[in-house]
């Protein structure tokens, strides 16, 4: 994966951890929450695609769905390179 590539994909990580930790949601219950939307993924999927940041757009809007996002806020922090 090039650099530029990387680097959004860890931006796209960063907000969902972010929108997870806010409703204190963690990887089973999402997966849980997936499942009921019809969207088959498996626990150790989800993580390993988290980690490596390789979900696709519609991955991303399900699951931002599926824990009630309704507003995204992109914050200037999700843009750092740390």
């Amino acid at each position: 994966m090039s650099d530029d590539k990387l680097n959004w994909a860890k931006i796209v990580t960063k907000i969902l951890k972010a929108e997870l930790a806010k409703r204190e949601i963690n990887y089973p219950t999402l997966v849980i929450k997936l499942h009921e939307m019809q969207v088959n993924i498996s626990v150790e999927d989800l993580r390993g695609r988290m980690s490596r940041g390789t979900f696709s757009a519609a991955l991303f809007i399900q699951c931002l769905k599926a824990v009630g996002v309704t507003n995204l806020s992109l914050e200037e922090s999700f843009f750092d390179s740390k």
